[in-house]
């Protein structure tokens, strides 16, 4: 079986700081790391892998340079072969310029490993919620898709997905090719052995560049390609003070939470 995983470098979110003169984030000196639910995604690969051991796990990033930390970091874990994609002219993509770089990408990945049957994503990346690239590369390499999956397991040519719903989790069975996003499973991923980070720190991770996707139409790339437009980014303010309401009973306290929001005009 053949397992690509779709990977992004995010900033660690737990060390991101505000600045209170420009309402901006504070970027410098902020760590980045694999965003934590595409670390899922290369655990569910991985598992997949374990019952077949001539499955083969390749990674895929955008991103700077940079990212190649991140890539490095999934061959320490279980990635076998790795990828980046990288160009100026694909700086400021938004979700729908991203997803297609990426399938176009794919596309490109599968002349040089063969094949993927099942494309793994994490469900969003921490740094930006959307949820939308992992479900945009299924609608442009046309394959069927499953989010918001816990678990993965291959039975001949179809996948059987265990999904996260509102009522528990349901079984769905999935024809391969396929793309599947996933959320919190009730594991966590593995470490990476001392061995394959070696391995992993001398590994050559080939850059592809727009000249490489010689199908690729940059006029849906980048910037000018990108229909999502940011007019402005602000932090909340953080409001201070609030009316605690603690009557002898319920009713009471009923009653004069009314009486507070009529004096307010509230209702």
């Amino acid at each position: 079986m053949n397992v690509l995983v779709c990977v992004k470098q995010v900033p660690d979110t737990t060390e991101i700081r505000i600045d209170p003169v420009t309402n901006t984030l504070i970027r410098s000196g902020v760590p980045s790391i694999v965003n934590p639910f595409d670390g899922y995604a290369l655990e569910a690969a991985a598992r997949i892998k374990d019952r077949d051991p001539d499955a083969k796990i390749v990674v895929l990033s955008m991103g700077p340079e940079q990212a190649k930390a991140a890539l490095k970091e999934c061959l320490s874990i279980a990635a076998d072969k790795a990828y980046l994609v990288s160009d100026r002219a694909f700086g400021g993509s938004d979700t729908l310029a991203t997803s297609y770089i990426l399938s176009e990408t794919i596309r490109k990945v599968e002349e040089l490993e063969g094949r993927f049957d099942a494309i793994f994503c994490g469900k969003q990346a921490i740094d930006g919620d959307t949820a939308q690239v992992g479900p945009e590369i299924a609608e442009h390499l046309n394959y069927p898709q499953v989010t918001y999956a816990l678990e993965a397991e291959a039975e001949g040519d179809r996948l059987k997905v265990k999904k996260e719903v509102e009522e528990g989790a349901e079984i769905i069975g999935i024809s391969m090719p396929c793309v599947v996003t996933f959320t919190k499973p009730a594991w966590d991923p593995r470490y990476p052995t001392i061995k394959r980070k070696m391995a992993a720190n001398r590994a050559e991770i080939p850059t592809l560049t727009a000249a490489d996707l010689p199908a690729i139409d940059l006029t849906r790339a980048g910037l000018k390609g990108s229909p999502t437009k940011v007019k402005k980014t602000f932090v909340p303010q953080k409001k201070t003070g609030g009316v605690k309401i603690r009557e002898a009973s319920n009713e009471d306290s009923a009653r004069k939470l009314f009486q507070l929001l009529s004096d307010s005009n509230v209702i």
